[in-house]
């Protein structure tokens, strides 16, 4: 009698039933794509050889072949962090301090710090408690939620100085607002909800001067190298009326027309209204006003936005404050992320080491034709100059290269000094790629933010930007006598 309970052995069988074997097609889809990028690397690194040094040319190889593979999603974003980590050391394009500095930058550590301050609000459920708040907010249509969003989080822009730590702080609420409406994990209200408060915290961010690391970039250097001090209102009034004001609405628009959704009729997550703040909660709310508090005062004080936070990781992490789980550090934090944000800033390192950023910028000056005849075309090409550096680098890149040599700048187009200072704002704070901004690449990480949503909302909002707001904002400075 055959036993009808044996295994089948046939190879192709075992194909069929297993759920975890990748489909070929998936495969070889993939292949492409790494292919694809690896040619691209490939072509960009030939036509930078022709005209570069080797080690700029090798360090243009490595910028395409990481950004595309951060953009186009075919491996995790950690591979390739660790990828680049192994191949730059493997070839020595710069010594190990500078592959390996993204570990020693700040952003890394505020990074570290919002983690576990986003686990330690998980953890208390504070988070659900503080959407709980929001929701009493006449919320009656999709508009309005979103329009509440963009608000809230620009405000939140203007007292906190780390638009990571802000970016830590604000997605868990926004996720548990969104749950307790009722937006189910993956739908358009969602999505929307999160890229709404992420980029609206972030980009109209560069125009308040505390507010991001590039702002504070250029005006330290502002002050080191010419003895020109930029004042907190005099940057707000140049800068936020149009890439503040303006761009906060064009977000508006811009999310309602890529994530279109309604409130559900019903509620998601039910309402823990009647339960009494805890212990833990009381001590978390403590620490967040403290670091608030801190990061308000940073300039009263020489302990900067990162260690504020690091100070309140380690109270999160004392045992006796069971403000997160024991299996914390080992099972809560996003490992990933972390790799993520210490190889792209250690990519702008090698690449801002390599001189690529200032190699783009001297060629792109000489065939400008700059003219002291000529205030629009001049800071056009400026305004072109910085977002080439941006592109090539990262946002703080365009600082730490156009800074340096805007003096001569200045000179060559007739301009006022603080004037070509000024354009950088008009590049850093139009973001091409997320990947290009440790913040943004935080939260697709802590919002679980689809990337390709993230990558479209950015490329559009980079267009209308270049072509709508740098025009306005120069017609801006026009009025103000800038020009």
């Amino acid at each position: 009698m055959t036993d009808q309970t044996q295994p089948d052995t046939n190879p192709a069988s075992s194909l069929r039933t297993s759920p975890d074997t990748p489909k070929p097609s998936a495969i070889n889809k993939q292949t492409w794509q790494f292919a694809g990028v690896a040619l691209v690397a490939t072509v960009a690194g030939t036509l930078a050889a022709a005209y570069l040094p080797a080690g700029m040319a090798v360090a243009a190889v490595l910028s395409v072949g990481c950004l595309g593979l951060w953009a186009t999603g075919v491996v995790p974003e950690y591979w390739t962090a660790l990828a680049f980590f192994f191949v730059a050391i493997v070839i020595q394009i710069a010594p190990p301090e500078v592959v390996f500095s993204g570990f020693q930058t700040s952003t890394f550590w505020l990074l570290f710090s919002g983690l576990v301050l986003g686990a330690a609000i998980k953890h208390t459920k504070l988070d659900k408690r503080a959407a709980v708040l929001l929701m009493r907010l006449p919320l009656n249509s999709y508009a309005g939620l979103v329009s509440s969003i963009v608000v809230f989080s620009v405000a939140l822009a203007f007292v906190v100085p780390s638009s990571i730590g802000r970016i830590m702080i604000l997605l868990p609420v926004i996720s548990a607002l969104a749950a307790q409406i009722g937006f189910k994990p993956g739908s358009n209200g969602r999505t929307g909800m999160l890229c709404a408060a992420s980029f609206a915290t972030f980009a109209p961010a560069f125009t308040i001067l505390p507010a991001n690391a590039p702002n504070m970039i250029l005006a330290g250097m502002s002050e080191s190298l010419y003895d020109l001090s930029i004042s907190y209102w005099d940057y707000l009034r140049l800068n936020f009326p149009v890439l503040g004001f303006v761009k906060s609405i064009i977000l508006v628009g811009l999310t309602l027309v890529m994530f279109p959704d309604k409130l559900p009729e019903t509620s998601g997550d039910a309402p823990e209204e009647t339960t009494p703040v805890s212990a833990q909660e009381w001590r978390l709310i403590v620490i967040l006003a403290l670091c608030l508090i801190f990061w308000l005062t940073d300039s009263l004080h020489p302990i900067g936005p990162a260690w504020v936070g690091l100070a309140a990781a380690l109270a999160c992490f004392w045992p006796n404050a069971k403000l997160t789980s024991k299996t914390c550090i080992n099972q809560d934090l996003s490992y990933g992320s972390l790799m993520f944000v210490a190889g792209i800033m250690g990519l702008g390192a090698v690449i801002s080491a390599a001189g690529l950023g200032e190699a783009l910028v001297q060629s792109a000056g000489d065939q400008a034709g700059f003219s002291p005849d000529t205030p629009i075309w001049n800071l056009s090409v400026l305004t072109g100059l910085s977002t080439l550096v941006a592109m090539a680098t990262n946002l703080p890149g365009v600082p730490a290269v156009m800074t340096p040599i805007a003096g001569d700048l200045a000179d060559i187009t007739g301009l006022p000094l603080q004037t070509v200072l000024m354009t950088q704002v008009l590049a850093f704070s139009n973001v091409f790629l997320p990947f290009q901004a440790p913040p943004l690449v935080a939260a697709i990480q802590v919002g679980n933010l689809p990337a390709k949503a993230v990558i479209k909302l950015c490329l559009t909002l980079f267009v209308i930007s270049l072509f709508v707001l740098v025009p306005v904002d120069m017609l801006w400075w026009y009025f103000l006598g800038y020009l």
